[in-house]
């Protein structure tokens, strides 16, 4: 690996959800082994999410600068991460957080060494570009998710935007770069459609897939030990167990709830099923409804389910060899985990990039099924429980590809690989900055 160590300073402002907060961590992780000082803007209650980054590097070249959430008339009080909040709300955070441009200058302008370049998360980039001109040095818009997700949007019409998208599609656009969390293998075509829409530039880095550090498995209580533990008991047969999980944004409603509950029970199969804590910030009429598993549910099955409420080890879960396939929202982290884990995604997409994720999994990648579609869908509870059931047999082509899948996407990132020369290729262009000179 090439060490660029030459004095770059890179301040990193990621948006304030996990399935964000986690790759921009991941990014930040490779370009502090490639020699460059990293700083991490974050508000207190997010902090948390640094620790197992913080862990691995020297505070020389790693240091978080903690501003206070500012406050915004949409947003509860106290709520400083999407996890509380439903997708409606991302316009509000990105207003919110912009309110902290005057003190990032102010930090800036008194720095020893100030930052030669900032890299936002694409969700911030309505302000940011703005944000690095004031400063005089160039923003690179990451791109949590892949090619396919964003270019429907970015190679259409602006003026069928929303106005708070419209500004956050031309900030991406009129920043000095981009970085996608994906690779050339699977997005070429994508990739490309978006360089056209560089005019002035060509400056498009695919580095991914990020793989995650290791120090998010770190943080495992004992409740989440007795989870594996009760996946070494089921190690007599591999790929044995369904794991079912909706990520951090999603809830699910009484009926849906008691379709998937329904679902595995008559499916059979051993699972481990996480049920989010409800959302508090909405306090809506329905909250109460949300995500609460059916009485007796866990009774019924504790000899071969287990549910977790609240936080699960996604990554240690999916990698452990008893479990065989993934019910899941189809999150580009997600998806991304599960494929690196080789197990059988089903995806049920929901809301945002999930739609985007499915079609390129199932109908172009087929390495994925199509188990439901829709954020307030029903699935038909008997016809999910044979496809849990199905999906944990050994031969099906998805399963098949999906290993060939894993193998590719592995070696985009090692040394020689595609993802590999790219990110080298992103941090040599940060260390070619001198002077602020170059926006």
């Amino acid at each position: 690996m090439t060490n660029f160590s030459n004095g770059v300073h890179v301040l990193m402002i990621p948006f304030p959800a996990s399935g964000h907060i986690f790759p921009l961590m991941d990014l930040a992780h490779q370009i502090l082994l490639r020699g460059l000082t990293v700083t991490i803007m974050v508000t207190p209650k997010n902090l948390h999410y640094l620790n197992s980054l913080l862990s691995l590097h020297s505070s020389s070249n790693l240091q978080t600068l903690v501003l206070p959430f500012p406050s915004h008339s949409s947003i509860p009080h106290g709520v400083e991460n999407m996890q509380d909040v439903d997708i409606s709300f991302v316009p509000d955070f990105a207003a919110a957080l912009s309110k902290l441009q005057d003190p990032l200058v102010n930090w800036f302008e008194n720095h020893v060494l100030p930052p030669t370049a900032i890299v936002s998360d694409m969700l911030l980039c309505s302000w940011t570009p703005l944000l690095a001109s004031r400063l005089g040095v160039p923003n690179v818009c990451f791109v949590v998710t892949n090619a396919h997700a964003v270019s429907s949007w970015w190679v259409n019409d602006l003026d069928s935007m929303p106005d708070c998208y419209r500004k956050l599609h031309l900030g991406c656009i009129q920043s000095w770069g981009l970085v996608f969390n994906s690779f050339n293998e699977i997005d070429n075509q994508k990739l490309k459609l978006i360089k056209e829409e560089l005019t002035e530039h060509d400056r498009l880095w695919a580095v991914g897939p990020l793989l995650p550090i290791k120090g998010r498995l770190s943080s495992i209580g004992e409740e989440q030990y007795q989870v594996m533990s009760w996946l070494d008991s089921c190690k007599k047969v591999d790929k044995s167990v369904v794991y079912v999980a909706f990520g951090t944004q999603i809830t699910l409603t009484k009926q849906q709830m008691e379709a998937v509950a329904s679902a595995l029970e008559e499916s059979m199969v051993r699972f481990i099923w996480v049920v989010k804590e409800p959302m508090k910030g909405l306090g809506t009429v329905d909250d109460d409804d949300r995500n609460v598993v059916p009485p007796g549910f866990e009774d019924r099955v504790a000899e071969r389910g287990v549910v977790i409420k609240g936080w699960a080890p996604q990554l240690a879960i999916l990698g452990h060899p008893a479990v065989g396939s993934y019910l899941t929202h189809c999150g580009w982290n997600s998806a991304l985990e599960g494929i690196f884990a080789g197990v059988l995604l089903l995806a049920w997409p929901m809301q945002a990039d999930h739609f985007h994720n499915t079609a390129l999994l199932v109908d172009e990648l087929g390495v994925a099924v199509r188990v439901c579609e829709g954020l307030e869908s029903v699935p038909d509870a008997s016809k999910l429980a044979r496809t849990l059931s199905g999906s944990l047999t050994m031969n099906m082509p998805e399963r098949i590809r999906t290993k060939k899948l894993r193998k590719t996407a592995l070696d985009s990132i090692t040394e020689g690989g595609s993802s590999y020369k790219a990110l080298d290729g992103f941090v040599e262009q940060l260390s070619s900055l001198s002077n602020r000179e170059e926006k």
